[in-house]
Parts: C-alpha cells; structure tokens; sequence
C-alpha cells in the first residue's frame, strides 16, 4: 500500500508538472487569464506531491519493506536504521527520486515567495522548471520506478555497498543535490529571462540567491566527499581527480563564475550575455554530471551501475534541455545588450578575467574527463590523471588567484593601480616572503610552492576589505566575500602542505614493534578479531606518541561484510593542529609468513600529512562565507523591496 501511494504521488506531481508547463505556455500567448492563475498553484502542489513519493520511499526502506524492489537490492534487516534511511539515496532510483522532490519543493518555494520580478517573467520561468521537471519524472516513472514491486519478495534483502555504510552517506549526495537543483532553477531564471527578453538587474537580483544557495550546498558537498574518500576508502588521499568527483567539480566551477557574474549584472548592469551563458553552462555541467553517473559508460567506487538504455534516455534529456536552451539563447542573444561598460582596471574587470580563468579551468576539467571515454570508443585506453589536471590546470589557477588577491580592492566602473599601490606591494612582499620560507625549507616542488605562497598573500588580502572600516558596520555580504575568500586561501595552504611535505611509511610488524613516520612513533599493540551489525574485522589496537608525548589509542580496521559480500578498510586518524596521523591495518590475505619463533606479522600503512585538515576547515569557511553573503543579500533585498513600498504609501497618500 505505501509503495502505491508513492507511486501514486509521483504520477500526480508528474501530471502538475505537465498543467504547469501548459498554463505558463498559454499565459505567454494570452498574457494572463486563468492559464496564468493555474501555474503557481500547480507548482506548489507538484512539489507537496512528489515530496510526500520521497517520504513514502524513505518509510519502504525504514520498515525494510522487501516486496519493493530497490528495498530488496539495496537494504537488509541487519542493518542500523541510519543505513537504511540512507540507504534510500543511496542507489539510482532513490537519489533521482530525491533529486525531482528537492527540483520540485524548489519550484514551490519560488511560486510562493517570489514577486519582484514581471509576472510575465515569473510564469516563463516556473513553466521552464516544469519542462526540467517532466522529463525527469518521466525517466523515474517509465525506466527508473524506484516503487516496482516484486512478484516474490526475497528472505532477505541485499544490503547496501558498504563503503556507503557511512554517515557521509547522509551528507555528502543531498548537499550535491540541493547544489544541482539550484542550478536547475538558475538555468530557469535564465530561460525565463531570455523568453521575456527581461535581462535586467532586477532578473539578476532575484536569480543570485538562488546561485549562492547553489553555490553554498556544492561547496559542502565537494568538502564532505572530499573528506568521506579520504578516510573510508584508505588510501590516504583527498582527491582522485576521478571522472565522478570531476562531476562535481564542474558545476562548482561553472556556478562559481555564474554566481560572479550575476553580482556584476546586479550592481552595475553588465555582463548580460555572459550571465545567462553561464546560467546555460551551469546546469549543463550538473546535467553532464548525471549523465556520466549514471549511464553506465564509467567505472568508479562513485558511479550507479546503471544500465546503457537509461544513460541514453538521460543523454536525449540533455540534449533536448542544453541544446533547447543553447538554440534559445542563440535566437535571443541579439535582443540582450551587454548593459553599462566598464573600465579593464575595475572591479568588474577583475571579475571578468576570473570567470575567463575559471571557465578554462572548467574546460581543461571536460577535456581530461571526456577524453578517456573518446579514445575507449576507437580501443584506445588512456588514463587521465594528476600529471595533466595538476599543472595544466594550475596555468590558469595562479593568475586567477593572484588577480582574486587584487580585484576586492578596485573600484567599480573605472579605477587605476596606482591608488592601490601601497597593499598591492605589501601583497607581494608577503607572496615573496613565503615562496622564500618554503625554498629554505627544500625539497618542495614547483606547484606546491606556487600554492603556498599564492596562499599567504590571498589570506592577507581577503581582509584588506576591512580595513579602515567600522567592523560592525560592514555589510554581511562583505563579510561573506572576506570569509569565503580567506577560507579559499586555507584550503589553498592545506592542498599545498600536504602535497610538499606528506610522509608516507609502510612497515610489516609483530605486536610490541614500533615504527616511526615524521614526528610520531607508532607501537602495535595487538591485532584482534571484531564484529559488528552486519561485518566481521580484524581490528589493529596502535599506541600512537606525537613527539613522544603521552600515547594515543587507534583503532584501524579491516572489515568484511556479508551483506552484501565485501572487504573494506576503516582508516583511524590522530589529529594535530598541525597535521594528521592516518593509519591502515592489512587485511587477512596481507598476514606475512610466520618466521623467526612463530612471529606473525601485520602490514601497516602510515601517513604524517602537515595540515591537511586546513583543505577541509577553508571549504567550510567558503560555505560560511556564501551562507553569510546569502543572508546579507536577502536582508538588502527585503529592506530595498520595504524602503519601496513605503516610498509608493507615502505618494499614494500625497495624491490622495
């Protein structure tokens, strides 16, 4: 009954998708009316629709319902609730269901709250979401029905991947899809905008909260998958520059510039074009993204294993949303001037030539993404890795950073480098200063030394803005510049500590035997058997002593669960202010050969990596610092819409 109702619920906010699609559609031609009066009611009631589909999803895998299908492949009894709820997201057809509920809650929530801009407009933009929408209900309905029953349900279900067995499950996706659903209705926005010929200010204003909550969500998403990859899968690092985490990234980049962009068109009426362009270019990243999940064509501990037919229907999607609106854009693009110019040396100036750094970083980004997959198709394997995306990459990256050192601190309009000549000199005093200190250390190569340096003089500089002004008067939205800002500089320092002086030691050992790794000594203790819900492991007990200080306990583990069938590795961290400590234990099949007095040996894999935690700690302080230029923005818009509205009272009163 429950995966009925669910199913139910999700034919009916597929056909208010279809209603709302068809009264925007007519309200275009007819200007108003009762098609025009449908819309809004029908996106909210879609999105109530499909989040109750998800609720009833989530209740199928709490009470382990194994006549659904999906509950049966993808959950157990066995396991702890928070896996089963999880578990819900966890596979193709529960996170595309969570993907359309979040795009639809999204769409009610602007048919609620949103009348700034031309109601024209408004409904061109929820009839564009519909369209998003329809084709993504059509893919869950017809080939992706995460409530399909089973004639016979089994004894027992299959169980979850375990490496998904984490609470980075229940962080990690939804934050990467409340990003890629904001970009959906950025690309809206857009296509409203571009429908109506309404590319103003105002469009820019109302479409910028939409991009930093987008932006805000992304950002979390990248940093905890950053970190869930990083002590779950023990190999000790943070970024694999794997195809599916490349996915991610893209949109990032793109809403990045998007979310530049649209300030400029804000504040000072330009960058029109660009910024519908980048609203296009934005989605089609987070669409792509989806593509290369789930088609099937890649593999990778992050893909769905998806069956080719349901990669191709996601790939007519593609190219009938990208390319409708691409072929849009290019019938429209006449029609939308580039607004108010502006000087090179100004503040947009600055902004532009970042989004150009970071559109080519995007690109570089595609191509190395892509590439393997092109030359698979003519036999060719290739493999496409750090050696390219690292400096190739890094030749776009540090002119993009040193300008973002600099930009903050121009005028808008029109400035001149000479007024700023003074923390310009002291920001390249600091940026020499540390490229000295890194050289006296040694043995840091280029790239890790450009990154060090890029990011003393960054954090310098994202607080220039606060100079010589009354802290508790600065606007939040200048907060968020400076916080985000400097949080990029403490990522910047974490990426590049860790890649100049990471010490790695691997060591096969017997209990009671201590190795050391950069400045700690690491004893074995014992190696014990451990079970747990639905895993048996063999637990490593290590003492582990920072500058032979007083020990600490960890506890490395090397699991195999049965449900379903797999060997993984838990790492254990000891963390520093300074660095961390990551340890592996063997599995079983790593047990050396009994010698010398029937020794057994353990291998033991262990990382000193300087700071590392800082890559972590600066993407929450770029999250900070969206969330607080996302608050700011939104206050500065309500106070703008209530000094308005007071303005019209008081000649409404005059004429009366």
């Amino acid at each position: 009954m429950i995966a009925g109702l669910g199913l139910a619920a999700l034919w009916l906010a597929a056909a208010l998708a279809a209603l709302q699609l068809y009264a925007g559609a007519m309200a275009q031609h007819d200007g108003g009316g009762a098609a025009a009066a449908l819309v809004r009611p029908a996106a909210v009631v879609q999105g109530l629709a499909c989040a109750f589909a998800f609720v009833m999803l989530l209740w199928l895998f709490a009470v382990t319902d194994l006549s659904v299908k999906l509950v049966a492949t993808n959950s157990h009894s066995a396991k702890p609730l928070i896996y089963k709820l999880t578990g819900a997201w966890g596979n193709h057809e529960g996170s595309m269901l969570l993907w359309v509920a979040v795009m639809a809650l999204s769409g009610s929530l602007i048919a609620l709250v949103e009348r700034r801009l031309p109601e024209r407009t408004m409904l061109a933009t929820l009839a564009a979401q519909a369209f998003v929408g329809l084709g993504f209900y059509a893919f869950l309905i017809f080939s992706s029905n995460p409530f399909e029953r089973l004639p016979q349900p089994p004894a027992e279900g299959l169980g979850l991947n375990p490496l998904l067995q984490d609470i980075g499950l229940a962080l990690h996706p939804p934050t990467l899809y409340f990003g890629y659903v904001g970009l959906s209705v950025a690309f809206s926005f857009a296509v409203g905008a571009l429908l109506t010929r309404q590319v103003t200010p105002e469009f820019a204003r109302v479409m910028r909260p939409w991009v930093l909550g987008a932006w805000v969500f992304l950002t979390l998403g990248i940093t905890a998958g950053s970190y869930w990859a990083y002590y779950e899968l023990g190999w000790g690092g943070w970024w694999f520059w794997d195809p599916v985490e490349n996915a991610s990234l893209m949109p990032w980049l793109a809403a990045t510039a998007l979310l530049h962009s649209a300030s400029v068109l804000a504040a000072r009426d330009a960058l029109r074009a660009w910024t519908i362009m980048l609203g296009v270019v934005a989605f089609s990243m987070s669409m792509l993204g989806t593509f290369l999940v789930r088609s099937g064509i890649l593999t990778s501990v992050h893909a769905f294993a998806v069956d080719p037919q349901r990669g191709a229907f996601i790939l007519v999607l593609l190219a009938l949303y990208i390319g409708g609106a691409l072929a849009l854009f290019a019938l429209r693009a006449g029609s939308v001037s580039e607004g108010q110019r502006f000087a090179a040396t100004s503040r947009e100036g600055a902004l532009v030539f970042n989004n150009v750094m970071l559109s080519a970083i995007l690109a570089i980004v595609l191509l190395g993404t892509l590439y393997p997959l092109l030359t698979e198709a003519f036999d060719v394997r290739v493999s496409v890795g750090p050696p390219y995306f690292n400096p190739v990459g890094a030749i776009f990256a540090v002119p993009m950073l040193l300008v973002m050192a600099v930009g903050p601190l121009l005028r808008w309009r029109r400035d001149s480098l000479a007024r700023i000549q003074r923390p310009v000199v002291l920001i390249g005093v600091i940026l020499l200063a540390a490229a000295a200190a890194a050289l006296a250390i040694g043995g840091v190569d280029l790239l890790p030394l450009l990154g060090l340096a890029l990011s003393a003089a960054l954090a310098l500089a994202s607080l220039m803005p606060l100079r010589r002004r009354r802290l508790h008067r600065v606007p939040l939205s200048v907060w968020g510049m400076v916080v985000a800002h400097f949080g990029l500089a403490v990522a910047v320092f974490g990426m590049a500590s860790e890649t100049a002086f990471s010490d790695e030691h691997l060591a096969a050992i017997a209990p009671g035997e201590t190795v050391r790794v950069g400045p700690w000594s690491v004893t074995l203790a014992e190696v014990l058997p451990n079970a747990g819900p639905n895993w048996t492991a063999i637990e490593g007990h290590l003492l582990a002593s920072y500058r032979d200080g007083d020990p600490v306990a960890l506890d490395p583990q090397s699991r195999s669960f049965w449900a379903p069938v797999q060997e993984t590795t838990e790492s254990a961290l000891a963390t520093r202010w300074n660095g961390q400590l990551y340890a592996v234990v063997g599995t079983a099949g790593d047990v050396g050969a009994v010698t010398e007095g029937d020794v057994r040996r353990w291998q033991l894999r262990l990382w000193w990596k300087p700071f590392v935690t800082f890559i972590w700690y600066g993407g929450i302080l770029v999250a900070l610092g969206g969330a607080l230029a996302l608050v700011g923005r939104v206050a500065a818009d309500v106070k703008r819409r209530t000094v308005r509205a007071r303005a019209a009272e008081r000649r409404a009163e005059v004429i009366e």
